[in-house]
């Protein structure tokens, strides 16, 4: 008899389901299947299998995903497409006509119009083999294979580099600087305009540029300061004087770790025992004076420009006129402020990651935006607009805040609850378990959804209508009664005007219940 009850009730709620369906209702089938608008935006979101699949349309452009798997966002304005497979196995970034295609960054394929002109394409397995090609510029290719031979260019910060056998010879350029390595980093001769050097490193090394002038980005002719270094026995023995012909030229010496010493017109410091020892720096600049003791474990300051004291890890509290950092039984609390118009950027921590609240200020539009994490349980943001997410389980974004791809790809499957508001239009939904529970509320509307859609109750406009089991159900002040125009699809127009007309017309008939 159970059984057959059972059965009983499941046949009865999948034809109530097809009429639904039939009836072109919503079909809210909770964790199996949910289509909803966004709330903090316009567009429209799918859900199929709880968190293992969504597609979203919104304002933007279109996003789909199989989580924790693939996700891929598209877009019309901007143009862009990405692509993430296993983040970060692999991800593929176009926008326009740039693109790059990445294993884990070391495998590496990009492209698109250079700023020179012309199209380029760039191949990279990091770090044995480089390559880059260009029909309009043939000047810009190259080709490099580690440790062997090759040619780079603008890359790893500078212009040029040539290498054969690498450490055996390695020539690189930066700008008008050309530096010839022999066994590198031992040997090498540098030279330039204005401009000699030569290293025997760790043993020795000298290196002289005389005052010149040099032309700027905007075809101005500026001054260059020069400069004269020395090293014996490095690091132990150093010296330098820099901004030689300039506006603040600096004398340094340093003879480590008995003694540094820096001296210029802005800005002096003495140092006792490096780095472990005392140091004292009068900042003319800046305006301050510091002690250290050791650097940066014990540090007072005094002066308009910096107001420092720390010992670490007990205490610190240190001020400049855009910054503070103060810290309480390090890492158990921690505080770091900018203030610089208009922005003023707050953040608070608790054992670095456990607890974070984040304030961002825009001081001229009067707005703000904060976001609090407590890992791994939740993460929760409002926006500068007023809206407002609440997610439950969160045990990457607190890690690593604001990385789309984790929110596409992994957020999705661990976030047992979420809540959101729009501060504009006063629209709000819940949901739990991957819409298990869900609601949804606005000014005029109102919509809840329990159990695979099993139970289901909407009102808008001042009408109210229930799902039970899948069978509509319309309230009204007298009586509840089954809803036939929903269990019951419209029939055509020309089969409602013969059903009205002819001869054989019979009335729909609501069965009711009173209250």
């Amino acid at each position: 008899m159970q059984i057959r009850a059972i059965v009983r009730a499941m046949f009865l709620a999948m034809l109530s389901l097809h009429r639904v369906v039939a009836a072109d209702l919503p079909l809210d089938l909770g964790f199996l299947y949910d289509r909803f608008p966004l709330v903090l935006e316009r567009g429209e979101r799918t859900e199929i299998g709880g968190p293992l699949y969504y597609e979203q349309k919104d304002e933007g452009g279109r996003t789909w995903a199989f989580c924790p798997i693939i996700s891929k966002r598209t877009s019309a304005t901007p143009d862009l497409t990405e692509v993430e497979i296993g983040y970060p196995i692999f991800a593929y970034d176009r926008f326009g006509e740039e693109f790059r295609a990445h294993f884990f960054q070391v495998i590496s394929f990009s492209g698109g119009r250079s700023t020179k002109g012309g199209e380029t394409k760039r191949v990279t397995l990091f770090p044995f083999y480089f390559q880059q090609r260009s029909r309009e510029r043939p000047q810009d290719n190259y080709t490099a294979l580690l440790p062997i031979y090759g040619r780079l260019k603008n890359r790893f910060f500078r212009d040029s580099v040539h290498f054969v056998a690498l450490p055996l010879y390695v020539r690189s350029t930066k700008r008008d600087v050309v530096t010839d390595n022999f066994i590198y980093p031992i040997f090498h001769l540098r030279r330039g305009p204005q401009l000699k050097g030569w290293q025997v490193w760790p043993v020795a090394g000298s290196e002289t540029r005389q005052p010149s002038q040099t032309t700027n980005n905007w075809g101005d002719t500026v001054p260059l300061p020069g400069h004269i270094r020395s090293f014996i026995l490095w690091p132990f023995f150093m010296q330098a004087r820099t901004d030689i012909g300039g506006t603040n030229e600096t004398r340094q010496l340093a003879a480590l770790p008995f003694y540094t010493r820096t001296r210029s017109p802005a800005r002096d410091s003495t140092s006792y025992g490096f780095p472990l020892g005392f140091t004292h720096t009068v900042d003319r600049a800046a305006g301050y004076e510091e002690w250290d003791l050791p650097w940066p474990l014990v540090v007072f300051a005094r002066g308009p420009g910096k107001h420092v004291n720390r010992v670490w890890p007990i205490y610190s509290k240190g001020r400049t006129p855009t910054l503070q950092s103060d810290f309480i039984l390090w890492p158990i609390y921690k505080m770091n402020r900018v203030t610089a118009d208009p922005l003023d950027r707050k953040r608070t921590r608790i054992l670095l990651f456990l607890y974070s609240d984040l304030i961002e200020k825009h001081t001229g539009r009067n707005t703000a935006f904060r976001r609090r994490d407590f890992w791994p349980l939740y993460t929760h943001r409002v926006e500068h607009n007023g809206n407002r997410r609440l997610q439950v389980l969160a045990p990457l974004e607190p890690l690593i805040p604001n990385n789309k791809s984790i929110e596409r790809v992994y957020s999705p499957v661990w976030s047992v609850w979420r809540s959101e508001r729009n501060a504009q239009t006063a629209e709000k939904s819940q949901s739990l378990l991957w819409n298990l529970y869900r609601h949804e509320q606005g000014p005029d509307r109102r919509k809840v959804s329990l159990l695979f859609g099993l139970f289901h109750y909407e009102s808008a406009r001042g009408e109210k209508t229930w799902r039970v089991f899948y069978v509509p159900m319309k309230y009204s002040r007298s009586c509840w009664a089954v809803d036939a125009r929903q269990v019951n699809p419209p029939v055509s127009t020309n089969e409602e005007a013969r059903a009205v007309t002819g001869p054989n017309n019979r009335a729909s008939v609501s069965a009711s219940v009173s209250n």
